[in-house]
């Protein structure tokens, strides 16, 4: 029997809790040996649960008590996810984790304890919820070469911008339905400004390429600017607008990591995720494009990869998995505004002929999008900090919108 605590019993952790207690026998034939809930730790009271007799509210009860052999961290974010995740390991327990935030900002430090201790500290819930992909990631596809890493990171955004899409519904009331839904918390700001899917592509870098990248460099755009005018010019230009998280590396071994709303073509597998729904699609030299796709957030199927976290770490008392990363060098995260590719440009004009003389006299003009009038909408090709800086300089016209093009 291998006892284990559970820190939090909020949506992730009671779902971790269900999991384990309705799935008890088979888990305990894929996991080799039987689990046991041995602490619960929330600061509430939960007096009529059925568990009421495992709830703590001490953390040094879990840190001092060496039957416990792993620690899983439902509780979210930095505060006191860390403190208490940094003292298991130093204890002699594994951890298990959904927290994006304590991963992507602590992940290279608390990896390099693991290996110190011989310990596992495991966090496939962490990028994809129910979708597994750090597995594949480093076991699955080890034998190639990753080169680009693109995705629907957040359900929250994706099912705005469904309803923008399918329904033409505004941003505003997309957004207050997915809060009644239970979608969107009150305060969406980590969502639709695009911190969730950053911290992920964070996670997602580091892994990939082996070296740690803090969130706080990663280029991020929200959603919060576009608007179903923006919509309809995508579905004119044949395609849609997902928050994208991407990575890609370059032959200097460098990476550029980003999240930002973009045109994404129709004939694109990610144009058609859809709701809740996330895809992450890898690009290997040796595999090609391999997409995973489900559902990216909710209490079980979080709980699910959690739970296979815990079964693995069981699987693996002694022996530690490899999971890790290294400290990066200054440099190392390519500056974004160096991208050359495809910008939408949309814009307020007073001459239209003008204006669009004037962006073809710098920048390739790929596609024009708008009718002649007030308004100018453009497809660009060019370096993507050239084209900013000469927008915002002393172009003749007052842009609207900025939006990139992934092909």
């Amino acid at each position: 029997m291998v006892n284990i605590a559970i820190m939090g019993h909020g949506i992730v952790g009671s779902g971790v809790v269900e999991v384990l207690r309705h799935n008890c026998e088979s888990i305990t034939k894929r996991a080799g040996d039987s689990i046991n809930i041995k602490y619960i730790l929330d600061l509430r009271d939960f007096p009529d649960s059925p568990l009421v007799d495992f709830f703590v509210k001490d953390f040094a009860v879990i840190e001092r008590d060496p039957e416990v052999k792993i620690v899983v961290e439902c509780m979210g974010g930095l505060r006191p996810a860390y403190d208490f995740v940094k003292r298991c390991l130093l204890s002699g327990k594994s951890v298990v984790t959904s927290n994006k935030e304590l991963i992507a900002k602590k992940g290279c430090e608390l990896l390099a304890i693991a290996k110190e201790k011989n310990l596992n500290l495991l966090f496939e819930a962490s990028v994809g919820g129910g979708i597994p992909i750090i597995r594949p990631i480093v076991q699955c596809l080890a034998a190639n070469e990753i080169s680009d890493i693109v995705g629907i990171l957040n359900g929250t955004t994706n099912f705005i911008l469904t309803k923008m899409v399918k329904e033409a519904m505004p941003f505003d009331e997309a957004l207050a339905m997915a809060q009644r839904l239970g979608y969107a918390e009150r305060d969406p700001s980590a969502d639709i400004d695009g911190v969730d899917a950053c911290r992920k592509i964070a996670i997602l870098t580091s892994l990939a390429f082996g070296k740690h990248v803090d969130p706080d460099l990663v280029y991020t755009e929200g959603i919060t600017g576009i608007t179903l005018t923006d919509v309809a010019y995508a579905a004119k230009w044949g395609g849609v607008i997902k928050l994208i998280g991407r990575v890609r590396r370059f032959s200097d071994d460098r990476v550029m990591p980003t999240v930002y709303p973009a045109f994404i073509p129709g004939y694109s597998q990610l144009s058609t995720v859809d709701d809740v729904f996330n895809a992450i699609m890898v690009r290997g030299d040796a595999i090609g494009d391999v997409m995973f796709y489900g559902r990216g957030a909710g209490k079980l199927p979080t709980a699910s990869a959690v739970v296979a976290d815990v079964v693995d770490c069981v699987k693996h008392i002694k022996a530690r998995k490899y999971l890790f990363w290294e400290e990066s060098e200054p440099g190392y995260i390519k500056d974004h505004a160096t991208a050359f590719g495809e910008m939408f440009v949309r814009a307020a004009v007073t001459d239209y002929e003008g204006a669009l003389s004037w962006l073809s006299d710098r920048f390739h003009v790929v596609r024009v999008l708008s009718d002649p009038g007030d308004e100018l909408a453009v497809i660009l090709t060019g370096v993507e900090g050239e084209i900013k800086s000469a927008l915002l300089g002393d172009a003749p016209l007052e842009v609207k919108n900025l939006i990139h093009v992934v092909d």
